[in-house]
């Protein structure tokens, strides 16, 4: 598990996640993240983060077969973890821009979700398998990003949305090819590092204060959800045909 920081340019943190193969992060790699987006927007020189990946794809959600095998702690910890990287992002002192590559499934619906804006290549798709692994949760962040219909609907199907598709729905700031993803998301990242320091913070702060929806609140009732479905059983018993079919 890698989370990397990087200064490229002055009032810019890059912070990267590589975990290969597929961005999919165990119970440590989740608090990991949160706690450098955390000490990225606590530093006085940083104006803006980007959070990006390396590799095929984003973020691939939480470590299923760490489910498998740990069980109910395993369940707990992935819970606390995710809510501690979403707040992360949501609450980082300054704003947050997504550079989304591949696929964005479960957990990265989370991140994104709650970044203040997204930049994304081309074969960027979204969406939250949690219905196929025995989970539920970050319907919360997906519903930022499409209409409540379009949000149930992919929920309900488990399937994918385009870069493009989120673009036409304004929750996309800019698709590009994925060798241009970096510059894109710095580009944008520059043009707000741009802005007064202090002012940005208050500017975070108090947009996060207007927001319609709670995120917070949303998850953590999403998240009962979960741990009801682990409790009863039904789960276990989704998640353990995981990896049978090539996931």
């Amino acid at each position: 598990m890698s989370v990397s920081t990087s200064s490229p340019e002055k009032g810019i943190r890059i912070v990267t996640v590589d975990h290969p193969p597929v961005n999919a992060l165990p119970v440590s790699g989740w608090f990991t993240l949160a706690d450098a987006v955390r000490k990225a927007g606590q530093d006085p020189e940083v104006r803006c983060v980007v959070l990006a990946a390396a590799g095929r794809g984003f973020n691939a959600g939480v470590d299923v077969k760490e489910l498998q095998r740990r069980g109910r702690s395993a369940l707990l910890g992935a819970n606390r973890g995710c809510f501690a990287a979403f707040s992360a992002v949501y609450d980082c002192e300054v704003p947050v821009v997504a550079a989304v590559q591949g696929f964005c499934l479960g957990g990265g619906i989370g991140l994104v979700g709650n970044a203040d804006a997204i930049v994304a290549s081309e074969d960027a798709t979204f969406g939250l398998p949690e219905l196929d692994r025995g989970a539920l949760g970050a319907a919360t962040h997906l519903a930022r990003l499409v209409p409540q219909h379009l949000m149930r609907a992919l929920y309900f199907t488990s399937r994918t949305a385009t870069a493009a598709e989120l673009h036409a729905h304004g929750s996309v700031w800019r698709v590009v090819a994925r060798a241009e993803l970096q510059a894109a998301a710095l580009e944008l990242a520059r043009e707000i590092a741009a802005k007064d320091g202090e002012l940005l913070r208050l500017a975070k702060a108090a947009i996060n204060g207007i927001d319609p929806v709670d995120v917070r609140r949303g998850y953590r009732f999403e998240q009962g959800f979960t741990y009801e479905a682990s409790v009863s059983g039904v789960g276990d018993r989704v998640r353990s045909t995981f990896g049978q079919d090539g996931d």
